[in-house]
């Protein structure tokens, strides 16, 4: 074994896939390696030849990973692997499909055909405390109480008025995205909530739909954006292939 081959001895896991048959995808994994197919039975994982060792998650190593996937999604539904799986060589990938294959069957049998699409509603105001005191009466009065009159106020009367807007904040996101879960059921096959990434967003879902009912899927976000003011902003994308809704723990 040559040394440059004895460096690139571990297979790094994009996704498994429904394929009997061997294929190739081109140089387009890390570092521009060469994407291919171990077949095992009827499923297939894909991957490409690395070095068996941590991969850092840089931004074009994440960039690569995600490019694997929307060409795989070209062709059909993957089933999508977390950022950084290597095994130890091919035969541990053999081993990974033959021990998985029954928890495999049944996650294609579910994202068969689909593809995952994201919403993200956020307030889309200058200064979000502010937004909240002039529509919410008790907070307003409470502000008033503390602050009002040019007193300065004591940190308990500042941590009860903080306490009291993450209330709202809280009460208002479960509102809000019900209220949106209520519309897009209707336009989805399943829906599941992500955490909000700062104070400014509200609701943060992933949504399983037909890879053929993308317009369709616009339709119920525009009806859901049809239910809030300019103070809200509506953002969706993808498709993506479906990770939130494959939750697989790989033993390598």
């Amino acid at each position: 074994m040559s040394d440059k081959t004895s460096k690139r001895n571990g297979r790094y896991l994009y996704a498994i896939i429904e394929e009997s048959v061997e294929k190739t995808f081109g140089s387009i994994g890390m570092d521009g390696s060469d994407v291919y197919l171990i077949v095992e039975g009827k499923n297939a994982a894909v991957v490409s030849k690395v070095p068996n060792k941590k991969i850092r998650p840089q931004r074009k190593n994440i960039a690569a990973h995600h490019a694997v996937l929307n060409k795989i999604m070209e062709e059909t539904t993957p089933l999508p692997m977390a950022f950084g799986i290597i095994a130890d060589g091919e035969q541990a990938i053999r081993k990974i499909l033959v021990n998985s294959r029954d928890v495999f069957q049944e996650k294609f049998a579910t994202v068969a055909g689909k593809v995952e699409m994201g919403i993200r509603i956020s307030y889309d105001v200058p200064n979000i405390f502010e937004y909240f005191i002039s529509t919410d009466t008790e907070l307003r009065v409470t502000r008033d109480r503390y602050f009002g009159g040019n007193r300065e106020p004591s940190q308990e009367a500042k941590l009860e008025l903080g306490r009291m807007f993450n209330q709202q904040l809280d009460a208002n996101r479960e509102e809000y995205t019900n209220q949106i879960i209520e519309i897009l059921d209707d336009y989805c096959d399943d829906i599941k909530e992500n955490k909000c990434r700062n104070e400014q967003e509200i609701m943060n879902l992933a949504c399983l739909i037909n890879r053929n009912d993308q317009e369709r899927f616009e339709e119920g976000v525009f009806e859901s954006a049809r239910q809030f003011d300019n103070n809200f902003s509506f953002e969706y994308n993808g498709p993506w292939a479906p990770h939130n809704f494959v939750n697989i723990l790989i033993t390598l």
